[in-house]
């Protein structure tokens, strides 16, 4: 309702406006001066309504603006063709009401001052004065905002053609700051006008006036264009007047707006050379007022002028910048006790961007920052507002973008602190990012004390925070993909130097075994290859090559021991087995055939007590076959006592086609390419042979089944087929013509039984041979040779 009168009154006003300046521009046109100052009074005397809102009033007022740009340009006219221009200034002063009055005095007087007549001080002053008769604040406000307007291009600043001595320039300065006063004033007094319970609605009135015209500010930024305010003038004059008017005028509001008025329009230097004084004035404001928005806009504007001019730099070293803006934050923080932590943090942002910027040589100067910014947090805790913990961890951010350098974070000893104060999960989250930026800069931790520190920032991803436990519901996907950044962080913690990365090694052991069972699956096995290739490292040298006990191979093998055996009692025996076959082969490496062998006890231990599922334990036997088939490091007795353990493991499986194929890949057990010692071709061919006899069993089976029609289990015959021929080219001699040629007759018959096509697999196999004897090398055509089938002829 209100909105439709306020559209109302505006529609009327602005059609009287209309009417009256269509009858000014006639008078005009016809050199009328009498009814050209008439209507243009008339036309003005609308702005004399208190119905509009001030968006309105705005827009009657540019209306009734643009239309007197005519009647100063016919002002202009009048006083050419020899019209008395002082004759002119006195005549629009019998305008019948005050407001219309002086807005032609100010569009006359404007002419006047141009005329140079008269000192253009006199005019100035006597307009500034005659404008205090309007005292209510929103006409008050557009007729100061008007004299402002017509007046800026006339003050005799040094540089116009209207320059005087520094005294005149003195007093257009003058002029200016109490229009800016008087301007402030009736803003001010805005927020009193009217009953008490109308007072949200007049503060919303006047942030419409601020964002509108920037009435107030107009003034300011007229000073800051001034070419006669250079810095001492800035500094004596400009700055105490502003400030003062912006302390005692003790709004909210009007001090937040001004300061920021202040801040945006005079240059930095100016700051600089001055901040004393502009932060001397931060405790002095409103506890309402929001000082975070006013300081950060000076630190981000100081920031942004140290980047963008080197020569600068000097200059902020010589006034102490940085001392005084932090003594400034803490004082700000300290007198505004309700101040919310995220404004505080915010503040200390920006300070800190600031000394990166400025400062960046000096740790010093930011670890204190971090310091400050402990101190505030000490007394709120954790914090669960998201905003204040999202700029933590834009505060925490900030030093790794500029660095890009981990290293460099670690020699801060308030950093860890900060962070402290993050719940769990922004805390998890801050420890991504440092991981992250570690991952993509190639950042290397490379001492035992950077592991340590580092762990200690990253702490949220190692643990659990206290009071959370395993029954807390845990999105498994994140979960992973944090752990997984955390295994991929230990190949970066790394170090040439052979007496350094041990005691890496046991550090990160150290910090990686307080996880829990969730975390150790994927957090060891990093661990634990980064151990082996420190192994493989050291192979090769003395026994004790670097006078230190625990850096032998031998005590790194020991202490992986300890650590797959805590993985073991995590409910991970698959994992640990795989492990415990891995430290075996680089024992084996080392010749520590003590160590292998323990080794290799552990991992069948687990596959005795801990692999129940079959295709755990198919999977399981197969990688101690492989590894067992590649160690050199046993002696007789203790190879032949995990060679007959694993055939023993082969011949128990479950399903009996993984029997067989357990049973012929241990043939390979007994036949190693190094070593005549370990070859044995009879043990070699009772393995297949005992794989044959499960392998009849299978057949025997799927004959007997319904709908036997399927060669699936004649696959059994052809792998073994392969085998023996694999060992019939490795020069067995146990491997016969013979024993080939009755296992590949037993496939063609039962091929034929099963009225099918030979398949594939047997096809392949059967051609391969048939290419084999037709070689003329000699050697391995020779032994083909032997085998004689009828399917070659």
């Amino acid at each position: 309702m209100i909105a439709d009168d306020d559209e109302k009154w505006l529609a009327a006003a602005t059609a009287a406006v209309k009417q009256n300046a269509f009858y000014m521009q006639r008078a005009i046109d016809s050199n009328n001066l009498k009814d050209a100052l008439k209507f243009s009074a008339q036309m003005l005397g609308e702005l004399r309504t208190s119905k509009l809102s001030p968006h309105k009033y705005y827009e009657l007022y540019i209306r009734a603006s643009d239309e007197l740009r005519s009647l100063e340009m016919f002002f202009r006219d009048e006083t050419a063709r020899g019209c008395s221009i002082a004759e002119l200034y006195e005549l629009v002063q019998h305008a019948g009401n005050i407001l219309p009055r002086l807005y032609l005095l100010c569009t006359i007087g404007s002419v006047y001052i141009k005329s140079k007549d008269v000192a253009a001080k006199d005019i100035l002053k006597d307009l500034v004065e005659m404008c205090r008769a309007v005292q209510h604040p929103l006409r008050g406000l557009f007729l100061r905002s008007y004299l402002a307007q017509v007046t800026r291009d006339k003050l005799p600043s040094i540089g116009s053609e209207l320059e005087g001595d520094t005294e005149t320039h003195m007093d257009a300065l003058e002029f200016v700051l109490q229009n800016f006063t008087e301007m402030n004033k009736l803003w001010v007094r805005m927020q009193h006008q009217g009953p008490t319970r109308e007072k949200e609605k007049r503060e919303k009135e006047r942030n419409e006036l601020r964002d509108l015209v920037m009435t107030v500010g107009k003034n300011l930024h007229i000073l800051g264009q001034l070419e006669g305010v250079d810095l001492v003038v800035y500094r004596d004059t400009v700055l105490p007047r502003i400030l003062e008017q912006v302390v005692n005028c003790k709004d909210e509001l009007a001090q937040c707006y001004l300061m920021d008025c202040i801040i945006q329009v005079f240059p930095d230097d100016f700051h600089l050379q001055t901040l004393d004084v502009l932060l001397g004035a931060c405790p002095q404001l409103q506890p309402s007022v929001d000082i975070k928005t006013v300081l950060s806009g000076l630190m981000e504007r100081l920031s942004n002028y140290a980047a963008s001019s080197v020569e600068a730099l000097p200059n902020f070293l010589q006034v102490d910048a940085f001392s005084k803006l932090n003594h400034a934050i803490g004082k700000v923080v300290e007198a505004q006790v309700d101040l919310p932590a995220s404004s505080s943090v915010t503040l200390y942002l920006f300070l800190l961007k600031f000394t990166l910027h400025v400062h960046s040589d000096r740790l010093d100067y930011v670890d204190q920052v971090l310091g400050s910014c402990v101190s505030q947090l000490s007394a709120t805790g954790k914090l669960c507002d998201d905003k204040a913990s999202k700029q933590i961890v834009a505060f925490l951010s900030a030093p790794l973008e500029k660095f890009n350098d981990v290293v460099t974070i670690l020699k801060l000893t308030n950093y860890p602190r900060v962070m402290e104060y993050l719940d769990h999960d922004t805390n998890k989250a801050m420890a991504i990012i440092i991981i992250q930026s570690i991952l993509k800069n190639d950042t290397r931790i490379a001492t035992a004390d950077e592991v340590d520190a580092l762990f200690e920032l990253i702490k949220g991803l190692i643990k659990d925070f206290d009071g959370l436990t395993d029954n807390d519901e845990i999105d498994e996907e994140d979960f992973q993909e944090e752990q997984n950044s955390v295994a991929r962080l230990v190949h970066f913690l790394y170090n040439d130097d052979p007496e350094e990365m041990p005691k890496i090694i046991f550090r990160i052991r150290k910090h990686i075994l307080t996880g829990g069972p969730k975390r150790l699956p994927l957090t060891i096995p990093p661990l634990v290859f980064s151990a082996l290739k420190l192994i493989r490292r050291m192979r090769g040298g003395d026994e004790n090559p670097f006078g230190d006990d625990t850096s032998t191979p031998q005590k790194i093998l020991q202490l992986l021991t300890e650590t797959v055996e805590v993985l073991a009692d995590a409910s991970a025996s698959e994992l640990a087995l795989r492990l415990y076959l891995q430290c075996a082969q680089a024992a084996n490496d080392c010749e520590l055939e003590t160590v292998a062998y323990e080794f290799f006890t552990k991992a069948y231990l687990l596959y005795e007590e801990e692999i129940s599922d079959s295709k755990a334990q198919v999977t399981a036997l197969r990688l101690i076959i492989g590894t067992l088939q590649r160690m050199r490091v046993f002696n007789v007795e203790n190879r032949d006592i995990l060679t007959h353990k694993a055939t023993g493991y082969s011949a128990k499986l479950l399903k009996k086609p993984d029997q067989c194929r357990a049973v012929y890949e241990c043939a390979h057990l007994y036949w190693a390419e190094e070593g005549e010692n370990l070859k044995d071709g009879e043990r070699v061919v009772l393995c297949l042979k005992r794989a044959q006899k499960i392998a009849d069993a299978v057949q025997k089976m799927a004959n007997a089944s319904r709908g036997a029609s399927s060669t699936g289990s004649v696959s059994l015959y052809v792998e073994l087929l392969n085998k023996y021929l694999y060992f019939l080219e490795k020069g067995n001699p146990q491997v016969t013509g013979e024993t080939i040629q009755s296992l590949a007759e037993l496939i063609r018959s039962e091929t034929k039984k099963a009225e099918s096509g030979a398949g594939t697999f047997i096809t392949s196999t059967l051609r391969y041979m048939e290419f084999q004897r037709q070689q003329e090398d000699g050697g391995m055509s020779e032994k083909y040779q032997k085998i004689k089938m009828e399917w070659f002829e």
